[in-house]
């Protein structure tokens, strides 16, 4: 990776149900790095194929803003919704950058959507959540397993409920510690679950923080109120762009692949790091 490449800003997803069309131009200039059309929890049954139709027409039409990355989250890829999106998509002439799976719980399951979407000749991004004991539990295997892996998203909702447990920060911390360690294994981003209580924004902001000092790149939020506040928290401070500006020269003029900053021998994972520190602060 050099410093010239486009690093995608992921600190922050909002959602946009996908029998709503309509609201998907609000979405995109709510300030989100990542906005997100929804094909399965938010439609019911009855409206999966409307709302999967009106999805794949909006995108013929839609503008998006610079530096917007967009994705479907679509229905379990075993399932027969699962399956029709995946046509659909594949059988369209514009769609979103990237696509959001839910409930992934093996490698195969990506190898064979990877395989679909090079048999179709399309550019898609994927974003994993991982929300199930099982998905979990291959987190690791699964992060390394496709180079169009861009992120794993952390499903607490699904996931306390599949372990168990209540779904606060301690009772999560495993877990959420379990995604981070993957996807940093893998060089992608993670992404941590949405903070469900809008009238208490210095919880999110608290919950938010933790998410940041655990390593996750961002979070996701249930209404543009929360996005500002997510940003701020996940763009870096002065302090942090300052050793990011010291990390990458100090690797630009190294000669012999030997880089020490502060006295500290720097290896090449921190060069990636510290680039994309300066692209989150712009």
């Amino acid at each position: 990776m050099t410093e010239s490449e486009y690093i995608q800003k992921r600190r922050s997803f909002i959602f946009c149900p996908g029998n709503k069309p309509d609201m998907i131009p609000k979405a995109l200039s709510s300030s989100a790095d990542m906005v997100c059309i929804d094909l399965e929890d938010a439609i019911i049954p009855e409206h999966k194929n409307i709302s999967r139709v009106s999805t794949v027409k909006a995108f013929e039409n839609i503008s998006v803003p610079h530096g917007v990355e967009t994705l479907i989250r679509i229905n379990d890829v075993n399932s027969e919704d699962g399956k029709e999106d995946i046509q659909a998509i594949l059988n369209s002439n514009n769609t979103a950058s990237g696509l959001m799976l839910p409930k992934i719980q093996s490698v195969e399951e990506i190898i064979n959507l990877e395989r679909q979407i090079k048999l179709a000749n399309k550019s898609l991004n994927l974003h994993i959540i991982i929300e199930t004991n099982t998905g979990l539990q291959n987190a690791w295997n699964i992060a390394q397993s496709s180079s169009l892996i861009k992120s794993l998203l952390f499903g607490g909702v699904d996931m306390s409920a599949d372990l168990g447990c209540n779904g606060d920060w301690m009772s999560l911390l495993y877990a959420r510690s379990r995604v981070v360690h993957a996807a940093a294994g893998a060089g992608i981003d993670s992404i941590d679950v949405p903070f469900l209580d809008l009238e208490d924004m210095d919880g999110m902001i608290n919950e938010a923080q933790k998410s940041k000092n655990l390593g996750f790149s961002g979070k996701g939020s249930i209404h543009p109120k929360q996005i500002e506040s997510l940003n701020k928290v996940f763009t870096p401070s002065s302090e942090e762009i300052a050793y990011a500006n010291k990390v990458i020269k100090a690797f630009n003029d190294a000669s012999d692949g030997l880089v020490v900053v502060d006295g500290k021998l720097i290896e090449k994972p921190v060069l990636r790091t510290a680039l994309k520190t300066i692209a989150n602060s712009n």
